[in-house]
C-alpha cells in the first residue's frame, strides 16, 4: 500500500489549486501544501506536448527551500491543446469567451505534466485525456463564464462544473486528469518513485 510506503516520508504538494489539493486528499495520504510562485512562460517553439512536464519541472525547481532527505515534492501543470494551439488560463472575460468558442463542437486534449522530486531524484510524467464538446451557444458560454468565473483554469473550463454536465459529448482517458491531477497514474508513479 502506498500509505505504508510513505510512512517515513513527508509529502508536499506545490500547488495553489484547491482542486489539486482535494484530489490528492482522495488518495488517503498525508501531505502539506504550499504555493509556489513560478513563472509559467515557455518557449513558443517548444513542442506543445512537452510544455506541461516542462512547467511542472519549472514549478518544482522554484520551490523556496531545499528538500530534506525524507521530503517528496509534487508539482503539476495542466494545459488544453486544440489542434496546434495551447489554451492556457484566460486573462479576461473576452479571452475566456474566445477559448470556449474555439472548443465548442471540437475535440481537444487535456495534458497534465507532473514532477515528483526528492533531494536526490526526479521523476517526470504526463497523462492525456481526449475531450469532445457539444456545440455551445454564445448564451451558454457567457452564462458559464459569468456564473463560474473560470479564469484560473486552462482552456477556461472546469469539467467538474456546470459546463462539464452540459458540454461533454465524449471523453477518452482519465477524468481526474482533466481536473488537474491524474490520480491513478500518480498513485503508481509514487509507488515506483519510492521503490526505485
Amino acid at each position: 500500500m502506498l500509505q505504508e510506503l510513505l510512512s517515513e516520508h513527508k509529502i508536499i504538494l506545490g500547488s495553489q489549486s484547491p482542486r489539486r489539493r482535494n484530489l490528492l486528499k482522495g488518495l488517503d495520504i498525508d501531505f502539506e501544501s504550499c504555493t509556489i510562485d513560478a513563472d509559467e512562460s515557455f518557449d513558443p517553439n517548444m513542442d506543445y506536448h512537452e510544455v506541461p512536464e516542462y512547467l511542472a519541472n519549472k514549478k518544482s525547481h522554484d520551490f523556496s527551500k531545499e528538500l530534506s532527505k525524507n521530503e517528496i515534492l509534487i508539482t503539476a501543470d495542466t494545459v488544453v491543446i486544440l489542434k496546434d494551439m495551447i489554451l492556457n488560463k484566460p486573462q479576461n472575460r473576452a479571452e475566456a469567451i474566445d477559448m470556449l468558442t474555439l472548443l465548442s463542437g471540437e475535440e481537444h486534449k487535456v495534458v497534465t505534466g507532473v514532477c515528483i522530486r526528492s533531494s536526490d531524484k526526479t521523476r517526470l510524467f504526463q497523462d492525456q485525456t481526449r475531450v469532445r464538446f457539444h456545440k455551445l451557444t454564445t448564451e451558454e458560454i457567457c452564462y458559464y463564464i459569468d456564473r463560474y468565473q473560470p479564469f484560473d483554469k486552462a482552456g477556461s473550463y472546469g469539467i467538474q462544473e456546470w459546463i462539464g454536465y452540459v458540454a461533454i459529448k465524449e471523453m477518452i482517458g482519465c477524468f481526474y486528469n482533466v481536473m488537474g491531477l491524474p490520480l491513478p497514474k500518480l498513485y503508481r508513479e509514487l509507488k515506483n518513485f519510492i521503490n526505485d
